[in-house]
């Protein structure tokens, strides 16, 4: 009896130690599979809480600009209702200026027909004053005022009984005569003073060069350039016209010397008001 039990006790011990074994390995692998789980579970919710997280700061952010655009839309608002009450305002103030006008234009008016019925009144008795006393004596007045008027007209013609030159045109003597020949309205005048030698100078339509001056005898040397030609004008007199001709021009222009100096001339060049219309029509058709 005793040998069977030792029989049976082997056997038995035979599939114990697989089984064993196998409940190890299951052991292990549940252990390693609750650590994997146990890792991907940390890992979620790491980034879970990560996402969380960063939905939070959107939110957030979202907020913060809500915040400020409702603060921008509260501040347009607060100004677009001061606007309109300033607007408001002010149109009060317009119509109240607007029936403040009319009622002054209605015054205007009224006051404007007052005034033109007693201007009409005033011209009419003005009038019939005039007519009653248009005498004799205002007569004589009108007569004295007419002679006056041409003695003056005598004066003047005796003022411009200057020295003509050969080709008809008055010659002036001085800057006085020059003034006398500008009212006559026939001929423009540009008055020049040239001081020192060799310094040419533009006068009008002619460039004029003081070459030299002999004061004893009144008598210049000129140079003069008209249209790139140049002319030597010697022993010139005091008062003596130097005519010359622009192209385009049928009367002479001229210049005249009324006045010497040490090494300094004055005088004027005269233009006729043809010739100026004809420089000005061509310079208008050149353009």
């Amino acid at each position: 009896m005793s040998e069977e039990h030792i029989i049976e006790t082997r056997n038995g011990s035979a599939w114990q130690l697989p089984a064993i074994i196998v409940l190890g390995l299951v052991a292990l692998a549940g252990l390693g599979f609750g650590w994997s789980a146990s890792s991907k579970l940390d890992s979620t919710k790491q980034d879970v809480a990560t996402e969380l997280k960063t939905t939070q700061q959107s939110v957030q952010q979202d907020m913060s600009s809500m915040k400020d655009r409702i603060a921008q839309d509260e501040k347009a608002n607060a100004d677009l209702q001061g606007d309109l009450k300033v607007v408001t305002d002010k149109l009060k103030i317009t119509q109240g200026q607007l029936k403040k006008a009319r009622l002054q234009a209605e015054t205007v008016a009224k006051e404007n027909a007052e005034t033109t019925q007693k201007l009409s009144a005033l011209d009419t008795s003005v009038h019939t004053e005039l007519a009653t006393k248009a005498a004799t004596d205002d007569v004589k007045n009108v007569d004295t005022k007419v002679t006056a008027v041409s003695a003056d007209l005598d004066t003047t013609k005796q003022d411009l009984k200057m020295a003509k030159s050969e080709m008809g045109t008055l010659i002036a003597r001085n800057h006085d005569e020059v003034d006398q020949l500008r009212r006559l309205g026939e001929r423009d005048y540009v008055e020049f003073t040239i001081a020192g030698k060799n310094k040419p100078q533009k006068v009008g339509n002619v460039t004029v060069e003081l070459k030299g001056v002999n004061q004893k005898k009144n008598q210049v040397n000129l140079t003069m350039t008209v249209e790139d030609k140049r002319f030597e004008k010697k022993n010139r007199a005091l008062n003596e016209p130097i005519f010359f001709y622009i192209s385009g021009t049928h009367i002479p222009e001229e210049i005249v010397v009324n006045k010497v100096g040490k090494d300094q001339v004055s005088g004027y060049v005269s233009i006729p008001k043809a010739n100026s219309q004809a420089a000005s029509a061509s310079n208008t058709s050149g353009n």
